[in-house]
Formats: C-alpha cells, sequence, structure tokens
C-alpha cells in the first residue's frame, strides 16, 4: 500500500484528500509507519472454563486446533506417559490433554508365590475404588495481568479487545523474555522462525463470531467458551452439583485472583492438589517483586559509587 492509500484510508467514507506537495509526501513516508492504527472496540471479555471431570482424553481439540491455526503434527511416538503423545504445549501444540493415572497396587507381587486363596479377589462394581484418570486439556491461562505481556520489550504481546493476550510474531524478536516470565510454562520459541507462539484463543474465529475451533471439537462440553461472567457462574453451579453427589474435592482453579496473581481467563475445575495436573498450586507474577529488585539495585550502585568515591580519596591522600 502507498502513502497516499494510507492517507484515503484514514478520511472519512465520501471524503477526498487534499494534494500534498512533494516535501510533505517524504514526511508522509517518513512519519506514516510509525503512526498508530486505530484500535478495534472493546468486545465482552471471552475465555475457556474446562470442567476436567468431564474430560475423556479424545484429544479431538488438538487436533482441531492443529487444524485450524495449521499447525504442524508432531508426536506421533509414544512417550511412555501413559497415552500422552504430545508431551506438553509447544510452539506446534497449542492444546495439550494431560494424562494422570492414580492405580492403587491390589496385587501383591507374584514373584513372592502368594498363595491364590491370599491374594484378595478383584472389588465388584458396587466397591468404589481410588483408582482412576485425570484428564485435562491445558492450554495458555490468558491471565488478566499477563506477565509474558509485562516483559515483552518489542510490544509484541498485547491483550486484544476480547481481553485474550496475543503474540503478534511479526514483531516478536525471540529474545524468550516471555517464555521465563510466564509461571504456567505454556510458551514455547519456534525452531523454524525463532518467534514465540501459543494459543491465540482462535482470534480470527472469535473476530467473525465462531467458537473457538477446540471448544467446537469438545464431544462431551470439557471445554466450554463464552463470556467470563457467564462461565463463571456456570462454574460455580457445577461445583455445588458435584459437592451434592459426594465429589467435595471438586474446586475452581484461577476462576478469582489471589494475592499473588490475578484471576485467569481461562480457568478450570480439578479434582485433585494443582500439582497433579502439572498447575502451579499458587502462582506469582513476577512483577510483583519488581519494586524489591528496583531498590536493591539502586542502593547496590549508591554503594558501589560510594566505595569507589572512597576508594579514589584514599588513593589521592
Amino acid at each position: 500500500m502507498t502513502a497516499r492509500e494510507f492517507q484515503l484510508a484514514d478520511l472519512p467514507p465520501g471524503a477526498t484528500a487534499p494534494p500534498r506537495s512533494r516535501l510533505g509526501e517524504l514526511l508522509h513516508r517518513l512519519v506514516g509507519p510509525f503512526r498508530r492504527g486505530t484500535p478495534p472496540a472493546p468486545q465482552p471479555a471471552a475465555g475457556f472454563y474446562t470442567d476436567t471431570t468431564v474430560c475423556i482424553g479424545c484429544k479431538a481439540c488438538e487436533v482441531a486446533c492443529k487444524q485450524w491455526n495449521q499447525l504442524p503434527a508432531d508426536g506421533f511416538g509414544f512417550t511412555g506417559d501413559s497415552y500422552d503423545n504430545t508431551g506438553g504445549l509447544s510452539a506446534t501444540s497449542w492444546r495439550h490433554v494431560k494424562f494422570v493415572e492414580q492405580f492403587a497396587d491390589v496385587l501383591p507381587d507374584r514373584s513372592r508365590r502368594v498363595p491364590l486363596e491370599v491374594i484378595p479377589p478383584p472389588p465388584t462394581p458396587a466397591v468404589p475404588t481410588l483408582d482412576r484418570w485425570l484428564m485435562m486439556s491445558d492450554v495458555c491461562k490468558h491471565c488478566a495481568a499477563a506477565p509474558c505481556q509485562q516483559a515483552c520489550p518489542t510490544g509484541a504481546i498485547l491483550h486484544n479487545e476480547f481481553a485474550n493476550v496475543y503474540i503478534q510474531a511479526d514483531i516478536c524478536n525471540g529474545c524468550a523474555y516471555c517464555i521465563a516470565a510466564c509461571p504456567f510454562g505454556v510458551i514455547t520459541r519456534a525452531d523454524f522462525d525463532g518467534h514465540a507462539h501459543k494459543c491465540t484463543l482462535c482470534y480470527d474465529r472469535q473476530k467473525d463470531g465462531l467458537v473457538p475451533a477446540c471448544a467446537k471439537a469438545c464431544p462431551t462440553a470439557s471445554i466450554q467458551f463464552g463470556p467470563l461472567a457467564e462461565l463463571r457462574e456456570r462454574a460455580r453451579r457445577r461445583v455445588e452439583q458435584l459437592h451434592a453427589r459426594g465429589v467435595t474435592g471438586a474446586y475452581l482453579y484461577g476462576d478469582a485472583p489471589t494475592d499473588t496473581y490475578t484471576e485467569l481467563h481461562s480457568f478450570y475445575l480439578l479434582a485433585d492438589r494443582p500439582e497433579v495436573y502439572g498447575l502451579p498450586a499458587k502462582p506469582v507474577n513476577p512483577w510483583l517483586h519488581m519494586r524489591g529488585d528496583y531498590l536493591r539495585t539502586l542502593l547496590t550502585g549508591v554503594v558501589t559509587l560510594a566505595a569507589l568515591f572512597a576508594a579514589v580519596l584514599a588513593w589521592g591522600g
């Protein structure tokens, strides 16, 4: 697009641009690339609510994410960690279904030649056991105050009009500051371009009024998308329902802010401790410690300068 076309694009419909002098055209070419465009109008904050108690580990969300975002396939081989073949989130896997096996050893060691009558019979279906699979479709948390966005030196990471954390790959310089800042280990740097990549919450689909591909493909409604206020209310009702059914360990993770972190725009209903799912029990925003770091750096600089000044005076005396 030429500079003249940029000028015409800024005009209201039906208006015509006055002619420019050569000097004016030159100044416009120099200044035009640095002008900020008109941001899109803010929309109601939207996000994900993931109910892990109904996840069946089908990985339809992983496949739908890759298909829609045209991400290359990876993880064809088994990792040896249950039925997980992708291993974790990466620059080419923006969705990852975790398999957490919790099985008790019912039978004793057969190498000890224990008589058959000593081996307890298998439990009947009427007797509940602790054996279970915990499955969770992991994704970027789209934090309300994202440490990755605060650490980005180029402005490549921003909150879009839907309050989702979005990475502009063409502005990313590959410094990896966002990778170190994220307490959830979401962001990784791609080998093919050196830029950081993660879930965009299907920004292109949202702009057209469509549901993100992963939520659209989920057969059990484990992944739910919509306005955050509506999702939080729906999630709280689900927790009450599970408690009434005897699942007293069910709770919401990330739906409300804590003293060390803000609420997540992609929050979860869990049935065990966060660490079991690979989530931090108490995420901390590194930005909270920056004030103290700056103060300590300033004091260190003052003490260093004072020591150098004293050394110079002593040397001169």
